[in-house]
């Protein structure tokens, strides 16, 4: 078997006086679907912006693709790290002034230097992958909170990453708006990207990933397939917030 795509040891993050992260060992294997449960504050959104290093760890260290990112203290090989990890927020972040083709070719020009015609011509195949042919010309206030956030899909894809890392990227989209951007996640899913979801759509998490991860208090309390931690759960804690998650 090959080496885990991400490997991370003891990592742990505080701000200020607040530990956030207090000691997370985990590894995932390439085109591995993980998603990450559990309550507010447990400190799964962090993980997610420390193995980007959108935030940097206190300690511990972090590697992607056999590659150390983060160790000793201090971060390494940040342009690797960009290359390999696209991540996808809960804002859509998305340029008002510019079309949703515009939007997702920016940074395939300035990053990776391709030419704006081969930019825009990625950044077509893309939108048509997330069902958003018809608005390739558009600008973000004449598309829906659920279409904005596939155009933010296809951008991340347009770096050619291979991790995706998904941030509740549904809880900011009306109820019936959700559906179009679970399509295109279960797409990837299928396709073989590797992908760290951070999810309260618990239906996503039974039926896409391959192994269901659960975090109270800064560290990961259990993981294994969904269908045990989310049906036959170990530890109390985790029982305790699916009967709260799943009796709303």
């Amino acid at each position: 078997m090959s080496d885990p795509i991400i490997q991370i040891g003891d990592l742990k993050k505080s701000f200020g006086e607040l530990d956030v992260l207090t000691g997370i060992d985990l590894e995932i294997e390439k085109g591995e679907v993980v998603c990450v449960i559990g309550p507010s504050g447990s400190g799964k959104s962090t993980l997610l912006r420390c193995i980007n290093l959108l935030e940097e760890p206190s300690g511990g260290t972090i590697r992607v693709a056999g590659t150390q990112v983060f160790g000793d203290g201090k971060p390494q090989n940040l342009d690797q790290l960009r290359r390999e990890v696209g991540m996808v927020f809960q804002q859509f972040n998305l340029f008002p002034h510019l079309s949703a083709t515009e939007n997702v070719s920016l940074a395939q020009v300035k990053v990776l230097g391709r030419s704006k015609a081969e930019a825009d011509r990625k950044s077509r195949e893309l939108l048509g992958r997330v069902g958003l042919d018809e608005k390739a010309d558009e600008y973000p206030d004449r598309l829906s909170g659920g279409q904005q956030q596939r155009v933010a899909i296809a951008r991340a894809l347009a770096m050619d990453p291979e991790v995706m890392l998904f941030d509740e990227v549904t809880s900011a989209l009306d109820p019936e708006l959700v559906q179009g951007v679970l399509d295109v996640m279960r797409e990837l899913a299928d396709s073989g990207m590797t992908m760290i979801s951070v999810t309260h759509e618990m239906g996503f998490a039974r039926e896409v990933s391959d192994r269901t991860i659960f975090m109270d208090g800064g560290v990961i309390v259990e993981q294994g397939p969904p269908a045990e931690v989310l049906d036959a759960p170990r530890h109390e804690r985790t029982r305790k917030f699916l009967g709260l998650v799943l009796a709303s």
